[in-house]
């Protein structure tokens, strides 16, 4: 069995014939002589598969509209390289400027991409639905709000990991925690929400509404909500952010006020990106495999290009708690 799949130009270099040829055995172009096809053929079958059908001729969008940062360069990243491994080209439409675009009115009409990957999506799912009803093969990836359950969409298990981050905390011995969560209306906010209550009613506590700030996910609304937290009476001895870049502005507005950061206040965060392994202390914090959900997206896209009946369309990866230095017990 082959241990990745053959490329056009792995088969090429095998054969001694071109990526050109290769391709017009594989789409089935009745100028390719009889014994090259053959010879195409073999090679697929010495891999341990068989040749495949048509290739793709038009690119996939990839719709990212945000600042490529650890985040979603890693998804863009690997998105990318997968896509370069299926011999698919790449049509991305990232940054901020690309909110402002009403783009997916149009994708069922282009004839220049042949579908799309759709990364945190900030349109309605009415939109959505639009865009699946007129056929349009596309899968969301880390959806913004719940996916229509016709809708193919891969994400992380951010009850589960935020589950696990509380009851760290808890059995580290905290009961006054803060949390700084993203906006309400996001999926996995609501979803980290969630598995942050469980943890704590697990752990005999109830969930404290003045402990909970939402925000939006950046170092600098991290550290002012970071503040308005620890100015209550009775302040938390630890905090979670919705992402590392949250933690580490509540990392900031920590020393800021003179406190120690595992000493007086516990941060964790949620990513585990490079940033989380950068700062001192090293950040406690939720792995989130993005790089396979990127690959995961690719993979059944494919199969909704070749109109291949899909059965799990809504795929959750599990995730990993990492503990580091910024998490200890509270002082007693």
């Amino acid at each position: 069995m082959a241990s990745r799949r053959a490329s056009v130009r792995d088969i090429a270099a095998e054969t001694g014939v071109s990526i050109a040829t290769v391709s017009r055995v594989m789409n089935g172009h009745p100028n390719v002589a009889d014994h090259t096809r053959d010879l195409v053929r073999q090679a697929y079958e010495r891999r341990g598969t068989q040749l495949p059908g048509p290739a793709i001729a038009a690119p996939v969008l990839v719709r990212c509209p945000y600042v490529l940062t650890d985040y979603f360069g890693a998804i863009v990243s690997s998105v990318a390289e997968t896509l370069n491994r299926d011999d698919v080209r790449c049509l991305l439409d990232a940054g901020e400027l690309a909110q402002e675009k009403s783009v997916l009115p149009g994708l069922p009409s282009r004839r220049d991409v042949s579908g799309a990957l759709l990364i945190l999506p900030p349109e309605s799912g009415d939109e959505l639905v639009a865009l699946r009803r007129n056929g349009f093969p596309f899968v969301v990836v880390d959806p913004r709000t719940q996916p229509p359950p016709d809708i193919a969409a891969v994400s992380a298990a951010h009850t589960t990991g935020a589950r696990h981050l509380t009851s760290h905390l808890t059995e580290l011995g905290h009961r006054r925690i803060g949390v700084i969560g993203g906006p309400d209306e996001w999926l996995a906010g609501a979803a980290r929400r969630d598995g942050h209550t469980a943890a704590l009613a697990r752990a005999g506590m109830i969930a404290d509404p003045a402990l909970v700030r939402s925000d939006h996910p950046t170092t600098e609304d991290g550290y002012r909500a970071a503040l308005r937290l620890l100015a209550l009476p009775d302040r938390p001895t630890a905090m979670i952010g919705f992402n590392d870049k949250v933690a580490v502005g509540i990392m900031e507005a920590a020393w800021s006020l003179g406190l120690s950061v595992p000493g007086d206040l516990s941060v964790a965060g949620f990513d585990d990106i490079d940033l989380s392994r950068a700062v001192r202390p090293a950040l406690t914090t939720v792995r989130q495999p993005l790089s396979e959900m990127g690959r995961i997206a690719v993979d059944i896209l494919m199969r909704l290009i070749a109109g291949h009946e899909v059965h799990a369309l809504h795929i959750e990866l599990a995730v990993e708690l990492v503990v580091r230095d910024s998490t200890a017990p509270p002082r007693a």
